[in-house]
């Protein structure tokens, strides 16, 4: 089924703007990764850029290593940004055949300046839709979506898609944000994902709660899907966002951090769970 054209979230915007001005925060910061991070210790950390950097790296990386990605593999990253995954990936294995999917070109060309292949590995970058893949069926083992599956108009087609370029026994990992069952309703009620998100965020669906995410994932094919929440873990990227937003936003910074507030207390409070997902295709 079709769905409407995709757009890039609009911080893109303020941020591509901040690194093509040489801002060395936003660069330190998310020059390389743009998703949330994750702190072992989350009481007890200054926040830098460079830290920030830290905090994104290792999350990056417990995405990657629940796939879990080996040398050799061919690589899928939907949602690719600045290619901040398949550089840790180039660096941290060899002989990878990696491919970085996005739907902004701007942020395509960022990557493919940025990265550069060591190890034996290769790098490709392609601008496409996340649920209308231009691959083959059976191509890849292992698919990355690291925090952005809620910005595609349908889970169920990405899922869809990523079984369907995995090759039997391939594995699918992704960080997303999950409603706890009791979180449903109050995330409704409270509107997340209405205009003021999409206006900071762009189109954001956290609406998708464990149950059904299970449902989706096995009627694409998956077996076994697993869910671990690092929700405490990722909480210190909030105060890292709000303390920015006004330095690097000249319009909407006030949406963008009332948005931010209400995604940090709906995480607190339990509604918001951020979880790593992954599952292996049947064989």
């Amino acid at each position: 089924m079709a769905h409407a054209p995709i757009e890039p979230p609009p911080y893109f915007d303020a941020l591509l703007e901040r690194l093509a001005q040489g801002d060395p925060e936003a660069t330190a910061a998310l020059g390389r990764h743009v998703h949330w991070g994750y702190w072992s210790d989350p009481d007890a950390v200054p926040l830098t850029g460079a830290d920030y950097a830290v905090a994104a790296e290792e999350l990056c990386r417990r995405v990657c290593d629940a796939a879990p990605v080996r040398d050799g593999m061919r690589v899928l990253d939907v949602g690719c940004g600045f290619g901040g995954t398949i550089a840790s990936l180039n660096e941290r294995f060899k002989h990878l055949d990696m491919t970085g999917v996005n739907i902004d070109p701007r942020q395509l060309a960022r990557a493919a300046e940025t990265v550069t292949a060591i190890n034996g590995n290769r790098t490709t970058w392609i601008e496409a839709d996340a649920c209308a893949l231009p691959f083959a069926n059976d191509q890849f083992d292992v698919v990355l979506a690291v925090e952005c599956v809620f910005h595609f108009p349908s889970r169920a087609t990405f899922l869809a898609e990523a079984s369907r370029v995995l090759k039997p026994g391939g594995r699918l990992a992704l960080s997303d944000f999950v409603p706890s069952a009791e979180g449903l309703d109050a995330l409704r009620k409270h509107d997340i994902g209405g205009s003021e998100t999409r206006a900071s965020y762009g189109t954001v669906d956290v609406l998708c709660a464990e149950p059904e995410y299970r449902a989706l994932a096995q009627s694409a094919g998956f077996t076994a899907p697993t869910f671990e929440d690092i929700t405490p873990h990722t909480l210190p990227t909030y105060k890292f966002i709000r303390s920015t937003a006004a330095r690097w936003q000249a319009i909407g910074a006030d949406a963008y951090v009332r948005t931010t507030r209400r995604l940090e207390v709906s995480s607190r409070v339990g509604w918001l769970r951020y979880v790593i997902l992954s599952a292996g295709l049947g064989l």
